[in-house]
């Protein structure tokens, strides 16, 4: 009898009817002799609903009453599923994240995963029952508070339990078939993967391809957790993440990725000096922010330097204080913001093997006349920052470059 652990997302419980063929997917798993746990998230609008209700009482509301708030959408979800379960003749049990198990750290709105207490999960399942989790969400090992896990939690929720029960596959249900060599409604010709290995689809995921969550697939690389994403709106066979193999090599690119939740800073004229640089990423690390792209120009005549890096726009007008603050402090130049950039890059662990990539990418970027601004690379991925306005382009000219559509 196989353990198996699916998530839902917000498209694939949107509506009564969605939940109903949910449910039915569900019941024919577990009719196929499996145990079933399912990992739901809010009802496709919910939490931006919630949001936006919160922003009309109050344009700082505390994090940890808005945990508490958008925690209780994917609790709605994993009810109604349960609900809709036990009327078509399969046991079910809806459980929050406290429930289940799930100690997170303290930190609200964007709280890890420390434990998962198995005991509660597996006396439900050997009595037969399949378990709706409300996903997201934990509570805080300190305090007992309710956190959530960021944005796109559930898929880590997803995986963290598959790992802690030890279950055969994780399968993601979305509302795409498959992880795709680029974005399909940008790349026409973009091709679905039937395997990407774990490296690179966590570069993919941290680079804007929002079909996965990145420390959901953190968890899956650690645990080895196989995980098949799949659409559940078709049920098609569908994408597997696992671990990389010898034939993933000769791929020497396998996807292109674009975020245009990018926004850059500058501090100018920071005295080129030991610990300057730790001093202000300290400060932003402090903040709970996380910084990308990092660039650090040749010191000047005066001995002072710019350093740029970026952050998401949740998190820019957060960094953006943080920086003025500092300026004074350091007595460095102005602080500059540029919220029309955007990240496209290419990833694959052919890379590693084959010379000249970053000189291809570089050249067909130059042959649409798209500038770079910036550039990091790792051993299976590069990425350049450009302006916003040639994102969809940079894509195109680089799936093609590549020879990706083929």
């Amino acid at each position: 009898m196989a353990v198996i652990v699916q998530k839902y997302g917000g498209t694939s419980v949107g509506s009564v009817e969605r939940i109903k063929i949910v449910a039915q997917h569900i019941k024919d798993t577990k009719e196929k002799g499996n145990k079933v746990i399912a990992i739901v998230s809010a009802m496709s609008g919910e939490t931006d609903r919630l949001i936006n209700i919160s922003k009309e009482l109050s344009s700082a509301p505390s994090e940890r009453e808005m945990d508490l708030l958008l925690s209780s959408g994917e609790r709605v979800s994993s009810a109604l599923v349960a609900i809709r379960l036990n009327s078509i003749g399969t046991k079910a049990i809806a459980m929050t994240g406290r429930q289940c198990g799930i100690v997170t750290d303290s930190v609200h709105t964007k709280a890890r995963i420390r434990t998962i207490n198995v005991d509660e999960l597996k006396k439900h399942l050997d009595n037969d029952e399949v378990i709706i989790v409300a996903g997201f969400q934990g509570i805080s090992e300190t305090n007992g508070d309710v956190t959530t896990l960021g944005r796109g939690g559930s898929d880590t929720t997803a995986v963290a339990i598959a790992a802690a029960v030890k279950a055969d596959v994780c399968e993601i249900y979305t509302d795409v078939d498959g992880i795709y060599t680029a974005d399909p409604r940008v790349v026409k010709n973009a091709k679905k993967l039937d395997k990407i290995s774990y490296c690179e689809m966590m570069e993919l995921a941290s680079l804007g391809a929002k079909v996965l969550q990145i420390r959901s697939v953190e968890f899956g690389m650690k645990y080895n957790v196989p995980i098949m994403v799949v659409s559940s709106f078709t049920f098609n066979p569908g994408t597997l993440v696992t671990k990389e193999d010898e034939n993933m090599e000769k791929i020497l690119v396998s996807g292109v990725a674009h975020d245009k939740n990018q926004v850059r800073l500058k501090i100018s004229n920071v005295k080129d000096s030991p610990g300057m640089a730790s001093k202000i990423f300290n400060t932003i690390a402090k903040n709970n922010i996380n910084v990308d792209v990092i660039v650090q120009n040749v010191s000047n005549e005066n001995n002072t330097t710019d350093i740029s890096f970026t952050v998401t726009k949740e998190d820019a007008d957060k960094a953006y204080n943080l920086l003025q603050n500092l300026a004074k402090e350091v007595k460095s130049g102005d602080v500059s913001i540029n919220k029309d950039i955007a990240k496209v890059s290419i990833v694959g662990v052919g890379m590693r093997a084959h010379p000249g990539v970053a000189s291809t990418m570089f050249e067909a970027l130059a042959k649409e006349g798209i500038n770079i601004r910036a550039i990091s690379t790792s051993e299976i991925k590069v990425s350049c920052i450009i302006d916003e306005k040639y994102t969809e382009l940079a894509v195109r000219a680089l799936h093609d470059a590549f020879g990706l559509g083929e």
